[in-house]
């Protein structure tokens, strides 16, 4: 985000992709959501609203940068004070048990993936419009891409799908992106 120019952050590409500032802020209520009272509560908080998470973010790199700061502050305020003992508990996510560890692993990888959308998205802001990665097609799959040393990448739109499916979610959603960035870019974001 720091390497984006501010108006870049805000900027929706087409359709089929939300803007970094929307990324984020899905990420924070997320955040906030799965990390406040980890040990304790559910994950899915009731007084969450994922929906709205996808509507109207915030105006300013500066109110951005609070919101992504004030998520990360849930995560490790929740993970800091984990002992061994805790990581053999059982918490619960939408009801479902998990174990810490599993927990953990499931939100990580969510955070991942969510950080190597904005990151792609955020490359193809730079591009020509006539340059952009190509949008899935219909059935979801995307044309393999190739990184600068020539070996394949795995493109993956499945998650992104499962989780619209699993939540419901209105027509409000977009995909959060199209394929990985190539090279090590994804710590840029």
């Amino acid at each position: 985000m720091e390497q984006c120019p501010d108006d870049a952050l805000f900027t929706v590409l087409d359709a089929e992709s939300n803007s970094i500032a929307i990324i984020v802020k899905h990420m924070a209520g997320n955040m906030r959501s799965r990390w406040t009272d980890f040990l304790t509560s559910d994950g899915e908080k009731p007084d969450r609203n994922r929906d709205t998470e996808f509507e109207s973010p915030p105006k300013t790199r500066t109110d951005l940068l609070e919101m992504w700061e004030r998520g990360w502050k849930y995560v490790f305020g929740a993970l800091e004070p984990l002992s061994d003992e805790d990581l053999k508990r059982t918490i619960t996510i939408r009801t479902e048990p998990h174990s810490v560890t599993q927990a953990i692993n499931r939100q990580v990888a969510h955070y991942s993936y969510h950080v190597w959308r904005g990151t792609s998205q955020a490359i193809d802001g730079r591009r020509s419009p006539s340059r952009r990665r190509s949008q899935p097609s219909s059935t979801g799959r995307l044309p393999p891409a190739r990184s600068r040393n020539g070996e394949g990448q795995i493109c993956h739109t499945l998650l992104g799908r499962k989780e619209r499916e699993h939540d419901g979610a209105t027509d409000r959603r977009r995909s959060f992106g199209r394929r990985n960035p190539p090279g090590d870019s994804w710590h840029r974001f």
